[in-house]
């Protein structure tokens, strides 16, 4: 038999190339989907506070565990209220989407003072009456929402400020629905229902310049190789008479803007001691109120903002109701 060319498969994925670090830890939402129901706001923020697991009892029809209990990693989400600080009218043109006006709140938190560039608007209404003046050109709604560290376990007292869009109902409907938030505090609960499904767009984890072994899971070489084991054996053919970006290279490992699609979301609770397990979440501690716990993991350490929005590609088919949560797990994540 004559000699046979060796074939291996490529080392790790080209997915998502450049691998290079997210420009802010809060992520990006590039899409908002389109819902049925509303007015209501499509994403909520809330801090990843770290993980567990919950016995309940699978509603899944037709998993070969139906109506049997099952145990699901959790992940559990301190999300105290978000203060709707301002709302934001959009006009399309040839270009896309232009901001029309901004309607900033009268009176903010006295926090607000640690964000440049922010300032309470005296007279409110001269910006709402002009945006109801201009209705017929403005083809979107959106709200600039303020998180509340203060009230989390997270140790900062400056508030992230997201914007979130308005989805559902039509643009008047749309227009007294904002009208009516600003100033004003909205809770997980009005935004999201127990048992339905959200996406979690996050940053993941950052691990800093790696070489191609853990970045691109690429062999060790032999002993007896030159120079290095922890390298590549080739940087490509002669020609093209460069290195492609196929080949796996070092650079930089995690911090990447991540979106996990569709994490159903087990419970909305107002009581964080339920979930806090004894001693507190590793780097994270105790949470103080309103917590979001969700089926399975979502990117990022503990700590980092996640934004959670309505689900651009839902599953056919979602139970109606939430599943029945028998137990989560607040055993001491430090083994004592």
């Amino acid at each position: 038999m004559g000699h046979r060319k060796k074939h291996a498969p490529k080392r790790g994925s080209l997915a998502y190339l450049p691998r290079g670090r997210a420009s802010s830890p809060i992520g990006r939402v590039r899409y908002w989907p389109k819902v049925v129901e509303g007015p209501v706001l499509l994403g909520f923020p809330a801090y990843k506070a770290g993980m567990t697991y919950a016995v309940m009892v699978s509603d899944i029809a037709g998993s070969i565990n139906y109506g049997k209990e099952v145990v699901s990693p959790a992940t559990i989400l301190d999300g105290p209220p978000i203060l709707v600080c301002a709302i934001r009218a959009y006009t399309e043109d040839v270009s896309g989407l232009k901001t029309f006006t901004e309607v900033w709140a009268k009176s903010l938190p006295k926090d607000f003072e640690r964000i440049a560039g922010i300032k309470e608007n005296e007279n409110p209404e001269e910006d709402v009456k002009k945006i109801e003046d201009n209705l017929a050109k403005i083809v979107e709604f959106r709200v600039l929402v303020a998180t509340q560290p203060r009230l989390t376990g997270v140790p900062k007292k400056k508030p992230d400020i997201v914007e979130i869009k308005v989805g559902g109902g039509t643009i008047k409907e749309q227009f007294e629905y904002v009208k009516n938030l600003i100033g004003k505090t909205v809770a997980a609960k009005d935004v999201f229902k127990e048992g339905r499904y959200v996406d979690a767009i996050a940053i993941t984890k950052g691990k800093g310049f790696q070489g191609p072994v853990k970045r691109w899971g690429v062999r060790i070489l032999q002993d007896k190789s030159r120079k290095t084991k922890r390298g590549i054996g080739t940087l490509g053919a002669w020609h093209p008479t460069r290195v492609m970006y196929t080949v796996p290279r070092a650079g930089q490992m995690g911090y990447f803007q991540r979106t996990e699609y569709n994490k159903r979301l087990l419970k909305i609770g107002n009581d964080g001691n339920e979930v806090t397990p004894k001693g507190g979440f590793l780097r994270y501690g105790s949470i103080k109120g309103d917590y979001i716990l969700l089926q399975g993991s979502i990117p990022g350490p503990a700590k980092r903002l996640i934004k959670l929005r309505y689900p651009a590609r839902p599953p056919k088919t979602v139970p109606e109701a939430p599943p029945q949560i028998m137990n989560v797990s607040t055993e001491s994540h430090q083994g004592k």
